[in-house]
């Protein structure tokens, strides 16, 4: 159940093109990207003004599978 919660996760859904913050102009990727229960966090840097933000994806509570120890 572990590796069907993580492939939905990260099955190519890496957000692109996202608008900066400050200024509108789109970057191609964020630079970082940290996994945690229920959520996945994104660090963009826009080259365009220097600025930097993160953005967190929330995951509904049914997509969450904690596994069970065997």
């Amino acid at each position: 159940m572990a590796s069907q919660y993580l492939a939905r996760r990260d099955s190519g859904s890496l957000p692109r093109e996202n608008p900066c913050a400050q200024c509108g102009k789109p970057i191609p990727r964020p630079d970082w990207i940290e996994h945690g229960e229920g959520r996945t966090s994104y660090l963009w840097n826009c080259r365009a003004c220097n600025y930097r933000f993160e953005a967190i994806a929330i995951y509904e509570h049914e997509q969450l599978t904690t596994p069970l120890a065997a």
